[in-house]
């Protein structure tokens, strides 16, 4: 009785794992994007005149960049290599809910662009022209639509078969490109 019951009880474990795969995949799948940034608060809410209670909510426990080496890595082509999108590239099904997550301090965009180029603050986009998709900055209703501030999400489904490319309209060097399949 006992060789009998093993392999029935070996068959049942087997089909339960089986069922409990195609049910873990049966739903919507996610792709998560996290955006990040390192912005100083006292240097970035001092500039809006807010007292020190501006946007910036940076929590990193590491040095921050201060709003003038914002400025000045960007003048220079060097942008601050702390604030991009991660990861830089992905390949996610047509099904796939891309959720871009702001960990950062700072607000941004996750704007989609035909070709990568310069953002609304033209300070910050050394020398490249603003794409036709950022100008006009939160004034223009679909560059707000793709704002994420600090600890909130966008969720974007249903992108089409291809490849799609998304920037930030404030940071324009942060920029990611996703591929449909």
């Amino acid at each position: 009785m006992r060789s009998v019951t093993a392999p029935a009880l070996l068959a049942g474990c087997v089909i339960l794992a089986g069922a409990t795969h195609a049910i873990a995949h049966s739903g919507p799948r996610f792709a998560q994007v996290v955006a990040l940034d390192e912005c100083d608060p006292a240097t970035f809410n001092a500039a809006l005149g807010e007292g020190g209670t501006g946007f910036c909510h940076n929590v990193a426990l590491g040095s921050a960049t201060t709003l003038g080496d914002l400025f000045s890595k960007a003048a220079a082509g060097t942008p601050d290599p702390g604030w991009d999108f991660e990861p830089d590239q992905v390949t996610i099904r047509g099904d796939t809910v891309l959720s871009v997550v702001d960990q950062g301090g700072e607000p941004h965009t996750f704007t989609e662009v035909a070709h990568f180029g310069g953002g609304f603050i033209s300070d910050l986009n050394h020398g490249e022209a603003t794409v036709p998709e950022c100008a006009g900055g939160f004034s223009n209703i679909a560059v707000a639509r793709t704002r994420i501030v600090q600890g909130s999400h966008l969720d974007l489904t249903g992108l089409s078969r291809g490849t799609h490319l998304f920037q930030c309209c404030i940071h324009p060097w942060m920029r990611m490109q996703v591929d449909v399949r």
